[in-house]
């Protein structure tokens, strides 16, 4: 894991947080690159990865769920996350 991968994610205007958050983007092709928790449940983030895979979606996996969870701007671990193309937001 990048110093240069996690200051892109911190510094993405636009970026979701959380595995079903993330699959959600990967699913609608809004996501540009997705980031993974390296001591996350691989259960829990198995079925993002592979949906990162078979879009041709590079997959960054990053030390811990609380880098993870610091690096989008929130005070609790995540599993997985996603910057998102130029103006995609996801509801």
């Amino acid at each position: 894991m990048t110093t240069d991968a996690l200051a892109r994610l911190r510094a993405a205007t636009s970026r979701v947080v959380g595995t079903t958050q993330t699959a959600k983007a990967v699913a609608r092709g809004l996501a540009a690159e997705v980031f993974v928790a390296a001591d996350a449940d691989p259960r829990v983030v198995e079925p993002v990865v592979r949906a990162a895979a078979e879009r041709g979606l590079p997959v960054t996996q990053v030390e811990s769920m609380a880098l993870l969870g610091r690096a989008c701007g929130i005070g609790v671990g995540a599993a997985a996350a996603a910057v998102l193309g130029e103006d995609r937001r996801v509801s």
